[in-house]
């Protein structure tokens, strides 16, 4: 695998679209298989596409993980892996997905609960990619040095702005 590309687009004030593209053939990627679209837990333990948000200068946060199987996560934290709960979302996450040749792309619309919608957004962009050979690799826009820590304020590097926002 050459690497992981990550495009995103506000279509409305609360709603986010993400591309994430795997720089690779698909059939080297070990997928899950087709779920339900519903709320399910620990779907970081297979091949998995995460987003974290947060207001800038603030300690909570929320992650989002998505599935190539449909399945999806939402979890507020009070601060570092701490006060962990359920995120109630508006709608579930659409996924969807695409893949050629040499890559696979995993495409969601995220609609954020209306008391996650601020002027600017700090965001942390990952990845858990499994291999046909049972590799998993951690991939993100920004990390710590050491091992792979997602939550870790350091990688809350992206800014996404909402359209509206000052």
């Amino acid at each position: 695998m050459k690497g992981i590309e990550v495009q995103h687009e506000w279509k409305e004030r609360d709603t986010l679209w993400l591309r994430y593209v795997v720089d690779c053939p698909v059939d080297n990627l070990t997928l899950p298989d087709p779920a339900n679209r519903e709320r399910c837990d620990n779907l970081w333990q297979a091949t998995c596409f995460e987003l974290f948000l947060r207001e800038p200068g603030a300690v909570p946060y929320d992650e989002y993980n998505f599935s190539p199987s449909s399945q999806w996560a939402a979890y507020a934290f009070n601060d570092f892996r701490e006060g962990a709960r359920d995120l109630n979302l508006p709608e579930p996450p659409q996924i969807e997905l695409d893949a050629g040749d040499s890559f696979f792309a995993l495409e969601v619309d995220l609609t954020l609960p209306p008391d996650r919608i601020y002027q600017i957004i700090r965001a942390a962009i990952s990845a858990i990619i499994v291999d046909t050979d049972g590799n998993k690799t951690y991939w993100g826009y920004h990390h710590p040095p050491g091992d792979p820590e997602f939550h870790h304020a350091d990688c809350f590097a992206a800014e996404l702005t909402p359209p509206g926002a000052a």
